[in-house]
């Protein structure tokens, strides 16, 4: 693990530590932070975070991060040492809702192919039939 990542990952946990317990902003919900990513020189960081909610959620948010950007980092460098205090960036990070959005689309696909189908036999070159998938796969198991 690079020096980069420890003290990204530092910085992740400090920033997480911090939006908890030392924030009493009412405009925060239930936030993640979920990655942060540095330059290499240590300089620059960009948190980025997941809010459990609405498009509404997500930029009242923001708005309390970008107000409290100052506190932050001032904390962070306290609790961090480092020779700098990076300059920190709020991103939103929508990779979950990605995610959900993808398991929801492929539970489609799966629920609409019918489970009580047999596997279609093919022919091969010459019209000769080759096994079908079913019957090649449960040979192999017995293999293993």
């Amino acid at each position: 693990m690079s020096r980069q990542d420890k003290v990204g990952e530092a910085i992740r946990k400090e920033a997480s530590i911090i939006i908890h317990d030392e924030l009493k902003d009412p405009r925060l919900g239930f936030i993640t932070i979920t990655r942060v990513e540095l330059t290499q020189d240590l300089r620059s960081a960009k948190i980025f975070f997941s809010v459990l909610g609405e498009e509404e959620d997500y930029r009242k948010t923001k708005e309390a991060l970008d107000s409290a950007l100052g506190f932050i980092r001032r904390l962070i460098s306290q609790r961090i040492n480092l020779r700098f205090a990076p300059e920190i960036i709020f991103r939103e990070d929508r990779s979950t809702e990605y995610s959900i959005k993808i398991q929801k689309v492929l539970d489609e696909i799966k629920g609409q192919s019918n489970p009580g189908l047999l596997p279609v036999e093919a022919t091969g070159p010459g019209g000769k039939e080759r096994q079908s998938v079913h019957k090649k796969s449960r040979r192999l198991r017995k293999k293993i």
